[in-house]
């Protein structure tokens, strides 16, 4: 299973997005509501539905963009948030983008990646990030199949993957997941 633009442009335009929570999860959601500046310049890889970024710009935070691989998601977050700016959406390979940005936030993009791009990931995700940027969000703690995505993972991989790049402020169980999502998340904060 080749993971390419074509594969997400296929689940999309069949509707096949079983991840779909259908609003922001309250892990994020409680995360953003915490942040007080503005003006943080701030991604949210992986746009899918795009719940997530549709909440941080009606939060007032009007510095967000938004990348996906497919234009499919895209082209839905538009449709359904016409007043977002279309220049701050990118329809564009995830570690190819080159931006600096204050606070990255993580939900279900990094499940959606084939396992071996982790070490990557972590990689990219520092260059990213501005000197003392914010990598937050939250990250499925199941145990790793090839059958995904999404591809689970646990405290201790992640601890180990993350810290060769940031500081980890915070790494642990979510209090406030969704109930579909109960016992199977870990909230994470990582410094640069």
């Amino acid at each position: 299973m080749k993971l390419n633009e074509a594969y997400w442009s296929n689940r999309y335009k069949h509707n096949d997005t079983p991840w779909d929570a259908g609003a922001v999860t309250t892990p994020v959601k409680d995360f953003v509501d915490q942040l007080t500046n503005k003006e943080l310049k701030i991604l949210v890889p992986g746009v899918g539905t795009g719940h997530e970024l549709e909440y941080i710009y009606n939060s007032g935070f009007k510095n967000v963009a938004g990348l996906d691989i497919s234009e499919e998601p895209v082209v839905h977050f538009l449709d359904n948030n016409p007043h977002f700016p279309k220049e701050q959406l990118y329809v564009a390979d995830f570690f190819e983008h080159d931006e600096k940005y204050d606070l990255i936030i993580e939900q279900t993009f990094f499940c959606a990646l084939a396992p071996e791009l982790r070490p990557l990931y972590a990689a990219k995700m520092n260059t990213l990030l501005k000197e003392g940027g914010i990598l937050a969000g939250v990250l499925f703690s199941f145990p790793l199949t090839e059958q995904g995505p999404p591809f689970g993972g646990n405290s201790e991989e992640y601890r180990k993957l993350f810290s060769e790049h940031f500081s980890i402020q915070t790494l642990e169980p979510c209090y406030n997941s969704i109930e579909p999502r109960k016992n199977r998340e870990l909230f994470i904060i990582l410094k640069k």
